[in-house]
């Protein structure tokens, strides 16, 4: 084990009062000189919690928990969704991932990963790359994501984009009864899942606009795929056939979402709107929404697929095509009801995970 003293701080007492907090299971905290991190399991009704662990520079303990609380959530309806049988979990590091990740971090992450005996297989996310995974991995057996034998390592960012990519190809065929040829899309975030978003868009034929804090980054897409770029502060107000946000959360504020351009929101990011009512506004204002979690499922499915030892391109891209299924029943039963599509989503994740029953197993 790591020499490193533990303090710990109760992170965890009333929490079932925070505003995110939706019945989770457990919320372990772990504080020392080695490692501040939080894992919160929220649902494991159709299996061991699975989720990424995320390393971001918090500003505040709060503003950590919400994340864990609010993303681990997440992944129970997305398992749900894709037919896993996962439940929902995530963990978080509070840490700068460009100067704080060490090999002491990582391993220290393993033992608090292994301290939970299988209830949470973490992989990787924002801020953490398959050579940290395989690190952690010295440590702990509930880490997955990685292998040697993978073109990419086992780095699952490939297959999210592609989810994604089917995902927009489904929005925008219901929402304009075409191809993506000549659409204009934005993509907010050009890390892993938006450079390849940003490929594919462009095999398409897409006309596709890029923005990221990191300058150098969507300098080298620029070249690569002779994209335009604009500001992050513009991205969303651009005028844009489909925004595509694939950097942090809460892209779709109460600030942002009045500026609004384009007529679908589909992208990779994990809790877009930064309120469930501002799926009822999208809605007012004409946008298709495509709830995140059901479209942004790929990176999930490709874990779960590695550790059944499906690695076959074409079965994969097979299995993948149970995002455009969810997402036209979303949209069909959204036009129906005249309600909003995260809603109607959530109601349909919800039935699943509460039965207890894995349904459309992707295995």
């Amino acid at each position: 084990m790591n020499s490193c003293s533990k303090v710990d701080f109760e992170v965890s007492a009333g929490i079932s009062s925070h505003p995110d907090f939706d019945q989770h299971e457990n919320v372990a905290v772990h504080n020392d000189d080695c490692l501040q991190a939080i894992i919160a399991i929220h649902n494991t009704n159709l299996g061991p919690a699975a989720g990424g662990c995320r390393i971001y520079p918090y500003g505040s303990t709060h503003a950590a928990i919400a994340d864990v609380l609010r993303l681990s959530r997440g992944m129970t309806y997305k398992s749900a969704m894709a037919g896993l049988p996962y439940g929902g979990g995530k963990s978080v590091i509070i840490a700068d991932p460009a100067t704080d990740k060490s090999p002491r971090l990582l391993t220290a992450m393993g033992d608090f990963i292994e301290s939970l005996q299988g209830k949470y297989i973490a992989a990787e996310d924002s801020g953490t790359t398959v050579e940290d995974i395989k690190l952690m991995a010295k440590r702990t057996r509930y880490v997955s994501g990685y292998s040697a034998k993978e073109k990419n390592g086992g780095d699952p960012s490939p297959v999210t984009a592609l989810g994604v990519f089917y995902g927009i190809e489904e929005a925008v065929k219901h929402q304009h009864g075409k191809s993506l040829k000549g659409m204009k899309v934005a993509v907010q975030g050009v890390g892993n899942v938006g450079i390849n978003l940003v490929r594919l868009l462009k095999e398409a034929k897409a006309k596709v606009i890029v923005a990221d804090a990191n300058a150098a980054r969507v300098a080298e897409v620029v070249r690569q795929f002779k994209v335009a770029c604009c500001s992050t502060e513009k991205i969303l107000s651009t005028e844009v056939d489909v925004l595509a946000p694939c950097a942090l959360g809460g892209a779709i504020n109460s600030e942002t979402i009045a500026s609004l351009q384009a007529n679908i929101v589909a992208g990779a990011a994990n809790n877009q709107l930064q309120s469930d009512e501002l799926g009822a506004l999208l809605m007012e204002k004409g946008i298709l929404y495509a709830p995140d979690y059901v479209i942004n499922c790929g990176g999930i499915m490709d874990i779960y697929h590695q550790q059944q030892g499906i690695r076959d391109s074409a079965e994969i891209k097979r299995k993948l095509e149970i995002i455009r299924e969810n997402l036209s029943a979303i949209f069909e039963e959204s036009n129906r009801s005249n309600r909003a599509t995260n809603i109607v989503a959530d109601e349909l994740a919800r039935e699943k995970f509460q039965s207890g029953k894995v349904h459309h197993v992707a295995a």
